[in-house]
This record gives structure tokens, sequence and C-alpha cells, in this order.
């Protein structure tokens, strides 16, 4: 699972700018996160190689009786709630108050790795910081956001505490079921999990309206994840709604497999594919369940026509799976959780590295990469370094050289000799004289 960084402080300590450079300058940002209400305070980031999410929140005055500060300090707690590392912001010209001690003490409750942030020290002396560690989280780090300086010490030490906090001892299968409102989603839930469910374990203390709940499955575990219903951002105009997108694509990143439903009465909507394009980007395995199947006047070729639809929609990902069921009726319902297994299962598969150079080597032979200035992409050497999603490390005389149609045509060849269907798969490019 890709680690959550969350920056909380009390108002105007400049979280904002903080998150601002590091999600827009080129510190091997990958992308802004597209999708509901997350483009505006979300960021895919990568540091030092550790891929993460950065989530920038509003000012936390915990003991506000102002419903907006109430609202704001909800969503903070949130943040805090979902995160991995918390990135704890105050203000090294204003000093220690009231508020920075409250949220000091709010967040040793919550048993995660903090690093404590001094903002606003233009100008470094070691007296700047004294006071602040009467907080007691440790040594803090002296930054100046506007003027990018210890940002990279404040991340270096937020990487380093990936994996710091509790481990969960939960090794099911975890099933995100995410999609638009009335897709019907709860519906398929209770379906799946039917009369006769065993619990494995409570999920305690959680506030998530993304609903865990653990059972056994011909001796197997899994944990189905039912969340609110993701619609467009200019729809959501409800507190409580917003609150549910932003823990539903939480889900979507704590999920091993996610099933985007679909109401098949609509096709594929504009959103299925901005939902289904964040599921893609997050690196996850997942199922396209075509829901209401039941509802749809059918002939020979009517599965053909919808997947003639989904292919064109579903450009980016061809390598989707896809299921025609009905919540209502139980049809083919029993598929959803063996393929669930399938598709988790070529996330982890593993290419043996020999079979991995004599593909792509003779792919390259076959058809050679197009020659740019008189130079033309040579490889040297692939391997495949990381499972869930596949990743393949191509080592090039010229990263530079690497056309992006052409790693597409490369990784159409690796689907083509293994089966990856349902996941993605990541190539990437180094120059031979890098260090490996």
């Amino acid at each position: 699972m890709i680690p959550l960084i969350a920056i909380v402080g009390r108002p105007n300590v400049g979280k904002s700018t903080f998150f601002n450079k590091v999600a827009g300058r080129k510190i091997s940002i990958t992308e802004d996160r597209p999708g509901v209400t997350r483009d505006r305070v979300y960021a895919s980031c990568e540091w030092r190689g550790k891929p993460f999410m950065l989530v920038d929140t509003g000012g936390i005055e915990l003991k506000s009786e102002d419903v907006m500060w109430k609202q704001i300090a909800l969503q903070a707690q949130l943040a805090v709630e979902t995160a991995d590392v918390i990135l704890f912001f105050t203000d090294g010209k204003e000093g220690l108050t009231a508020s920075d001690y409250d949220v000091a003490d709010y967040l040793r409750r919550c048993k995660k790795p903090v690093v404590l942030v001094v903002n606003k020290i233009d100008d470094y002396s070691a007296d700047k910081l004294f006071e602040f560690y009467a907080l007691g989280l440790g040594d803090p780090f002296a930054v100046s956001s506007e003027h990018s300086r210890g940002i990279g010490d404040v991340l270096d030490r937020a990487v380093s505490d990936f994996g710091q906090g509790e481990l969960s001892e939960d090794d099911s299968l975890k099933i995100a079921v995410v999609g638009k409102p009335n897709a019907g989603k709860s519906s398929l839930v209770n379906r799946i999990l039917g009369e006769e469910r065993t619990i494995v374990t409570p999920i305690a203390g959680t506030t998530r309206d993304a609903i865990d709940t653990p059972f056994l499955r011909g001796g197997k575990k899994y944990t189905i994840i039912d969340t609110a219903g993701i619609r467009r951002k200019r729809s959501v105009d409800d507190d409580v709604e917003y609150y549910s997108v932003l823990r539903a694509f939480d889900a979507i990143r704590r999920a091993d497999v996610v099933l985007l439903v679909v109401d098949a009465n609509e096709e594929l909507t504009e959103q299925d594919v901005r939902i289904i394009g964040q599921v893609h980007e997050d690196g996850k395995p997942s199922v396209i369940v075509m829901n209401k199947w039941d509802t749809i006047e059918k002939d020979t070729h009517t599965i053909e026509k919808f997947e003639e639809k989904l292919k064109e929609d579903l450009k980016f990902m061809d390598y989707y799976k896809s299921v025609y069921i009905s919540a209502k009726t139980g049809q083919r319902v029993e598929k959803l959780l063996p393929i669930a297994e399938e598709v988790f299962a070529h996330a982890n598969f593993r290419v043996p590295t020999g079979a991995l150079n004599d593909l792509l080597m003779d792919a390259m032979r076959i058809s050679e990469p197009p020659s740019y200035l008189g130079r033309r992409l040579k490889l040297y050497y692939a391997s495949q370094v990381s499972v869930n999603p596949p990743l393949f490390v191509l080592n090039v005389n010229d990263e530079t050289l690497l056309h992006f149609s052409y790693a597409r045509y490369l990784e159409n060849v690796i689907r083509g000799a293994y089966d990856f269907t349902g996941t993605p798969i990541r190539i990437r490019v180094r120059d031979k004289k890098e260090e490996t």
C-alpha cells in the first residue's frame, strides 16, 4: 500500500505552502491526483525512490465551537486517521500557542509517527527551536517552506518512518467496492456476504463510512470495504458526503483489489472512467462489475457490444477484467471472489529474469525502436524489481530515447507472453551508467 503523509497544524502556519512546494516542484513528482474533491488537497509524490501520497489539510482548532472550524478539524482528523506519517506544522515566527499544545496532545494519542516541523525559520539559529521541545514530539525540524529550505530533511525523516506505525496482522484479501451512487454497491456487498457469513474479527477504532467487514469463504479470509458513492466534484455540496468521498478514495488506497460497480443501464459514464482512472494510477488490480444485468434487454451480441464500448472508453487500461452480474438476483455474483483472487495473483506474478530478457530482446529485434537524431535505444538488461503492481526496469543506453509509444509496445509484448489481466504494470528505464 502506498504510504500517506498528512500535513496538519493550526491555521496559517504554512502547511499549504509546503504542500505546493513538494507537489509542484520537480522533486521526482509523478503527478497531481485528479478526482472528486481530491485534486485540491492530494498529490502523488516520490522521494528518494519511495512513492507516497501527500495530503494537505485545513487548520485545526480543536476547541473552537464555530461550525466551519469543526468541519475543518474533522477533515484534518480524517487525514490523521488514515495517515502513515504525520507532519505537524508550527510557526517559528509566532512561537508556540495553546492550539499547538492541543494539536500535539491529540497527535500523541494517535500513536503514529509524527515529524515536528517549525516553519517560517528564514534565518536559522538553534535557539529558535528550543521552546518547541516542550511539545514532547522529539527533535523539531527548522523549515522555510516559502524559500524551500529544510524541505528535503523533513521528507528524509518522513519516508524513513514508513512502516514504523502499529503493524496490522490482517492477512485477508481486502476488496474495495466503489462506484457512483445507486450503482448497487451495497446490494452487491450484502449479496456477497449473504446470511451465512462468518466474521473473523471486528475492525475497531474506525470512524470511516467505508465499512470494513471481514468474513471467511471457502477457508479463505476476505475483508470487503463498502464505500459511499463517488460523485463529480461539482455535485459534492454536502459536508458529510465530502468526507465520504475522501474515505472512498482512502478505501481504494487500502485495498488489494478494487471492484468498480457500474449500472449497466447507464453503461460506462465519464465519472466511472475517472474513478477507474484513479484506481489505475494507484496501481491497484481491479474488476469492472457491470451490475443490474438482469434489467438489460439482450440478444446474442449484447455482451460483445458492451465489451466494444468498454474497450473504447478504457483505452488507457486495456488490461481490464469485466464481469456482468445482478446483485439483485445473484446472477454470476459467485464469480467475483475467484476473479478478485485471480487479478490479485496476476498483480503479484514475477517474470523470470532470463525469460524477460529473451522476450524483450526478441521484441526489439522484430520491431526496432525509432531513432532520434541518429541515435537508437539499446537495451542492455531488464529485470522485474517489484510486484503489486509489477514494475519492470530496463537498463538502456539513454533513457530519453524510449518513446511512449514504444514503451507501450514493450508492455503489450510482456502482456502477450504473460497473463497480467486486471492489473496495471509499470515500465521504467535507467541509464546503464546509473547505479542499480
